[in-house]
């Protein structure tokens, strides 16, 4: 995936998201089905960052950055800062 491809699917998901949250005040969907919708786009959104910052990394020490790979939720969900 390039990163163009990556800022793509960053858009849409972050489109996704405020379209929730419009659909969630006009009453067309529960709290509850946004939250657990939010949950998984939160997640892929933190997925797709993390490619990207793989990405540039890879770059920034000569390497080619298509070797990067998309790592599971668990693991990017449970970074350590």
């Amino acid at each position: 995936m390039t990163d163009d491809a990556i800022h793509t699917r960053i858009d849409t998901l972050i489109a996704e998201e405020h379209d929730l949250r419009t659909r969630l005040a006009a009453g067309e969907i529960s709290e509850s089905e946004e939250h657990a919708r939010l949950q998984v786009l939160e997640t892929q959104l933190d997925q797709a960052w993390d490619l990207l910052r793989q990405r540039r990394a890879r770059r920034e020490f000569g390497e080619n950055p298509d070797g990067a790979q998309a790592r599971s939720a668990n693991t990017v969900e449970n970074y350590r800062n």
